[in-house]
């Protein structure tokens, strides 16, 4: 009896420290398990292998992609302004390669020109390859009139120019209309060359595109009393309007960056580019020959027997 007491404060001792020792070993070893049962819970998935570019393929996607941007700079940016570069088979002049066989040139502008210096363009007249004629953008549609044609048009005449006035045609706006608006908007004299239709869109419908230009074609030769001059490219003019009604009409050629025209029927100008440098002139300008002498381009234009008509109608 006299060694209970110790014996029981001893048992109660340890008891406790085991309950603490057992907590403390659990405590520790949670993190642990939860460890145990992520990593198990990783090891039980199916990690998928990352597909690799194979070396080879990667080389040859980038020297196609390399090969798109140079083309498609060439395209762009060379392509349109080779013929600088090239030989040229005719003559140097004006910033580009003149057409060979030709002694009539000259040039069209618009308000895109800006301002221009006509006493400084006219000493072009003087030059080995003398500027005679010009053709200035009167209208647009139906009610768009060109804010430099009036200044333009007056100066042109004031500095010796031959002169003349075209219309860009929209198919969208009715064609009398536009004719009408030509019409209000130029007043041609004896010496300025016929009034010129520009033709560049097809619209929605190119038979109903056809018949309008007619009705236009019509109206302005009856007013004027010459067959007006129908301008457009070649490739739109092959397509579109290569038939006997269009081919009655004294065509202007737009054709670029070639040394001579590909177009096959009879054609009265031709406009070779769109890069031309004149003095007076700040921007590039539309540079231009006429197939043909000097006094025939002047029979070409609007004579006073023909003005005398207008008058007495």
């Amino acid at each position: 009896m006299t060694k209970e007491p110790p014996i029981m404060v001893v048992n109660k001792t340890r008891k406790s420290t085991s309950r603490k020792r057992t907590s403390a070993t659990t405590s520790t070893r949670r993190p642990n398990s939860s460890k145990t049962r992520k990593n198990g819970g990783r090891k039980g998935k199916k990690v998928g292998r990352r597909w690799e570019v194979p070396a080879w393929l990667y080389y040859l996607l980038m020297g196609g992609a390399a090969a798109l941007v140079i083309i498609g700079f060439y395209y762009f940016f060379i392509r349109p302004y080779a013929y600088r570069w090239r030989p040229c088979s005719g003559i140097k002049a004006y910033g580009v390669c003149l057409p060979a066989g030709y002694e009539v040139y000259g040039f069209d502008v618009s308000h895109h020109q800006g301002t221009i210096d006509w006493s400084e363009l006219q000493k072009t007249q003087n030059s080995p390859f003398p500027i005679r004629f010009v053709f200035l953008k009167a209208s647009e549609g139906g009610d768009f009139s060109d804010t430099a044609f009036i200044n333009n048009f007056n100066r042109a005449r004031e500095y010796g120019f031959i002169r003349g006035a075209y219309h860009f045609y929209n198919p969208k706006t009715d064609a009398e209309r536009q004719a009408e608006f030509f019409i209000h908007s130029v007043n041609l004299e004896p010496g300025d060359l016929p009034p010129v239709l520009d033709i560049e869109k097809t619209g929605d419908d190119e038979n109903k595109l056809k018949q309008d230009l007619q009705v236009w074609l019509k109206i302005i030769e009856n007013h004027y009393k010459v067959k007006p001059i129908l301008y457009t490219s070649y490739k739109f003019k092959t397509r579109y309007l290569n038939d006997s009604i269009f081919n009655t009409y004294p065509y202007w050629i737009a054709h670029y960056y070639v040394d001579s025209v590909e177009y096959k029927g009879d054609w009265k100008f031709w406009q070779h580019t769109d890069a031309g440098r004149l003095p007076g002139i700040r921007e590039d300008v539309d540079l231009n020959v006429y197939n043909g002498s000097l006094d025939e381009l002047k029979k070409l234009t609007i004579q006073q027997t023909d003005s005398i008509n207008k008058v007495i109608e």
